[in-house]
């Protein structure tokens, strides 16, 4: 769900498009062109539906985009650094870096998405009516009748108490105020996600059965998407729940090899790669300053017959686009900005300006074992 086109700020918060946009833009641009308008609004000519399909799809992802702003604007104001937001294939995501300390804050960030969509509905309905009082074009009604009924949709469906939807979100933050445990709700709440993907695919499997191809299909996609990301939640809630109280101090490995950025791919393969046992490097330029890190993933993409003539500079990942983390801070946070990165799955670490360690998946997995070790 990372962004393709960055569009700009607003409030301050990045909104970017995924390419992926495109096809639900074409879907309901045809859909509406083809069928809700001719309907609604019959013997006007098809460029004037089209014109007004193209507007309506337009409309209806500015109101996905308040939808997320809502989210985006509340969590901050409850202490959650925001990313960004990004509008892709299933609506829009607004990127959040950590978790709501209070379930009641969890309990204001969730609702606020399904109450902003209510309110975009209730919005378009009251200007549709003012419109049609005022003797406007019935194409123009029929525009905000339909964003009033698809938003109207957007904070139902939303609301299914299933993760990731707010629903689920709003579930995890209730069984979190009734029993104190944000793990063990969070776990439920994915759990029930999970649950509801799978009878998704069972109706568009259905659907597909009975001649529904396209909603069949449509239904099992997005039945599946729910599933994976659901699974994805629980295996995230059960990694920070048992990294809790891990820093990042516990997990680097501490005071890693750097090596120059200018030799030869060849060269380095040489000098460093064959005599460490070190699978990722931070390197530097000639005044000694960092300037990236070099993974053998990376180095493996240079022919072989190019190995003398590349150097590590041309290949290693720039510093500005390694995560990077501080020793005392929490290990799930430096972990969900490496999420971001999972090219090179690597971050590194600073203390003031000096660097002092680098955390790999392999350090991760060896906490992991090791916390579990101690629980038994």
């Amino acid at each position: 769900m990372e962004e393709s086109v960055r569009l700009g700020r607003i409030a301050g918060i990045p909104i970017g498009l995924n390419w992926s946009l495109l096809v639900v833009f074409w879907l309901i641009t045809w859909g509406l062109a083809g069928g809700w308008f001719p309907t609604v609004a019959p013997d006007h000519s098809p460029a004037a539906y089209w014109a007004a399909a193209v507007v309506t799809a337009t409309l209806f992802y500015g109101s996905l985009l308040a939808h997320e702003l809502g989210h985006a604007l509340v969590a901050r104001r409850k202490g959650v650094r925001v990313r960004g937001i990004t509008l892709w294939l299933f609506g829009g995501v607004a990127k959040l870096e950590g978790e709501a300390a209070t379930a009641q804050a969890a309990l204001r960030i969730a609702g606020v998405g399904p109450l902003v969509s209510l309110g975009v509905a209730g919005l378009s309905a009251s200007i549709g009516a003012v419109l049609a009082l005022g003797g406007a074009h019935e194409l123009v009604v029929a525009i905000f009748g339909w964003l009033a009924v698809i938003n109207v949709v957007l904070a139902v469906f939303n609301l299914v108490p299933a993760s990731p939807l707010d629903g689920g979100r709003i579930l995890q933050a209730l069984l979190w105020m009734r029993h104190g445990d944000r793990v063990r709700a969070s776990v439920s709440a994915s759990r029930a996600g999970r649950v509801f993907g799978f009878v998704l695919v069972g109706l568009g499997l259905l659907q597909f059965a009975f001649g529904a191809f396209v909603g069949g299909v449509w239904m099992v996609f997005l039945g599946w998407f729910l599933l994976n990301a659901a699974r994805a939640e629980e295996r995230d809630v059960v990694l920070r729940g048992a990294l809790g109280d891990v820093t990042v101090r516990d997990v680097m490995t501490s005071s890693p090899v750097t090596a120059p950025d200018w030799l030869t791919v060849d060269a380095f393969l040489d000098e460093y790669v064959m005599r460490q046992r070190f699978s990722a490097f931070p390197v530097e330029d000639w005044g000694g300053n960092l300037s990236g890190l070099v993974t053998l993933a990376r180095l493996k993409r240079v022919p072989a017959d190019e190995r003398g003539q590349v150097r590590v500079r041309d290949v290693a990942c720039p510093l500005a686009e390694v995560p990077l983390g501080a020793p005392d801070e929490p290990i799930v946070e430096l972990l969900a900005r490496m999420r971001q990165h999972e090219d090179d799955g690597r971050a590194l670490v600073f203390e003031g300006d000096r660097l002092v360690g680098i955390v790999s998946p392999t350090d991760v997995s060896r906490t992991l074992e090791l916390a579990s070790f101690d629980r038994r």
